[in-house]
Parts: C-alpha cells; structure tokens; sequence
C-alpha cells in the first residue's frame, strides 16, 4: 500500500486469488475437472458457432440468437480461464489491480449480455409460435444484428461506471478475494471507505438487467402458454412447446446459479468459504457447459450439421 493524499496511491498494487479453501493441497487434481470444462465450452460452443455460421438453412433467428448466446458464454469463460488455471495448475494467485477490475469489468459485461441474450430468445419464441407466418419478416436479420450491437453496447455502457466507481474507493489493507477471479459483490466488501454509491449502482445495475431480464422472460412464457393452449390439436401443442425446451433449460441453468449465489453473497459470514467457491464456479461454469450440449442434442438442425460436419471430416481423410 502506498501512502499519499491521493486516493489513487490508496489503492491496492494487487489482490490474492483463492482456489477452493481447503483444498489448496489438491489444486493440482482440482484443475483436471476445470480443464475438461473449459475443453468442453470451447470445442461444444465453438462447434455451434462453426455449424450455424457455414449452414446458411440456420441463419434464421433462433440459430442467430443461439450464436449470440454462444459468443456471450465464451466471453465469459474467456475472462476467467487466465486466472482459473494460473490458480489451479500454476500457484498463481495474485492478480494485479488493474487486471482485477478488468477481469471485473468482462466476466460482468458478457453476463449480462448472455441475460439480454435469454430474453431475445423468449421473444423469438413467442413471435415463432404466435405469428408463425410473419416470424422472418418481424425478426429480420438486420433488426438481430441491431439487437446484437445494443446488447453490447449497454453491458458496456453499464458497467464502466461501476469499475470507475471502485477505483475511487480507498482500500485499507483487505485484499485476498474469495474466488479464483475477480467479481463485484466480492471486491465491493474490501474497502473501508463508503461504498453506498457502489452499492445503489450495483443493486441498479442487478434491477434493470438481470432482474428485468427474468421477469419479462417469465411474462413471454405466459403469453406463450396462453397461445400454445389456444392450439386446437393436442399434436400442435406439443410440437410448439418442444421448440421451448432447450431455452427453457438455458434459463434454468443460467439463472437458478445466479440466484443460489446472490442469496450466498447476501449470508456474508454465514456461509462457509467452501460453498461460496462452488456456487460462484457453478454460476460461472454451468450454462456455458451444459447449453451447448443441451442444444446439440434438443436441436435436430444443429445435430445434423454437427453430423454433416464430422461426416465430411472422414470424407477427407
């Protein structure tokens, strides 16, 4: 810690990254099932991207958004892998400030993004089932690439604030983080400084995103029921909520972690070390796991490209 009148100078040269408290003796074992995730999310959502983007039958708009769901997971596992594995397999465990707050800044960003995502795809749900006929004339693709650039743009337009915020607070001495990367509601507990605004911003950012986000989710699926059972036959009804299956295990896994660590966070001291660590990499790791695989195999269109695509590989051996 530097001493000086300037807030600045109050501010920590580097914070120290925890594994999974405990079990420091056995990071090196605890880093084979991390490496097989993140294995997993990059060769299953890369094999996604690959298949939509060289099948132009799938370049419609539940095949866009699920690109765009895609790319926000791999955002997110791309922020954490550099201190995850330097932790894990490498002993590494301290990051520097600057390098926490951006680290912040983009495992944050694209969380939300992959939020904004869900909801896109609520949507493109409804307009699919609802007005089946005018489904690619309202979601056109220069209105999903829009939609894309917005999303973008207000996750980062969200989130610099919040990381200029922190900067401005004085830290007394606390920097070992409970993670194996850096989050907000876990760096917002070391300063000793007044972080009221932090917190207001924090609670609004949460709100007007995540919070937003699940009940307009919720309020699409109601109205989706609500034309769903309007179907007459009982054939009709069930081919139409079969389109709803996969989006609708990518909420659950995306937002059941999310709410399990918020109510962790909340305990505070409550809770021990040892849980805080799971549910924060079951948050993190989770829905860039399990969707890829979800939909690989929910999707008939996407399991016939990934089978077209393994197909003319042997070809060409």
């Amino acid at each position: 810690m530097r001493n000086s009148s300037s807030i600045l100078e109050f501010l920590p040269t580097r914070f120290i990254l925890v594994g999974i408290p405990g079990l420091e003796v056995e990071h090196i074992w605890i880093s084979i099932p991390f490496c097989l995730m993140y294995m997993i999310i990059f060769l299953g959502n890369g094999i996604i991207l690959h298949v939509i983007r060289t099948d132009t039958a799938l370049h419609q708009p539940m095949y866009l958004f699920l690109a765009m769901l895609a790319l926000a997971e791999l955002g997110v596992s791309a922020s954490t892998l550099p201190t995850v594995l330097g932790v894990f397999l490498f002993g590494v465990t301290e990051i520097s400030f600057n390098a926490c707050l951006l680290q912040m800044f983009s495992i944050h960003s694209f969380s939300i993004m992959e939020s904004a995502v869900l909801l896109s795809m609520s949507v493109d749900r409804f307009v699919a089932i609802y007005n089946p006929l005018r489904y690619t004339a309202i979601l056109t693709v220069p209105r999903i690439f829009g939609m894309a650039a917005s999303i973008g743009l207000k996750s980062i337009v969200l989130m610099a604030p919040l990381t200029i915020l922190l900067r401005c607070l004085t830290f007394c001495g606390h920097n070992i983080l409970s993670h194996s990367y850096c989050l907000h509601p876990n760096l917002i507990h070391l300063p000793c400084g007044d972080a009221t605004v932090n917190n207001i911003y924090g609670l609004f950012i949460i709100t007007s995103t995540f919070g937003l986000d699940s009940l307009l989710i919720v309020v699409s699926y109601g109205f989706i029921l609500h034309t769903v059972l309007s179907i007459a036959t009982g054939e009709g009804r069930r081919k139409a909520l079969s389109t709803c299956g996969s989006h609708v295990c990518a909420v659950f896994s995306y937002y059941v972690p999310m709410l399990g660590l918020s109510m962790v966070h909340r305990l505070g001291h409550h809770v021990s070390p040892l849980l805080h660590a799971m549910m924060a990499n079951a948050y993190l790791f989770l829905p860039p796991v399990v969707n890829p695989i979800v939909y690989s195999i929910k999707t008939k269109e996407i399991r016939r490209g990934i089978s077209w695509m393994l197909s003319e590989k042997k070809a060409r051996v």
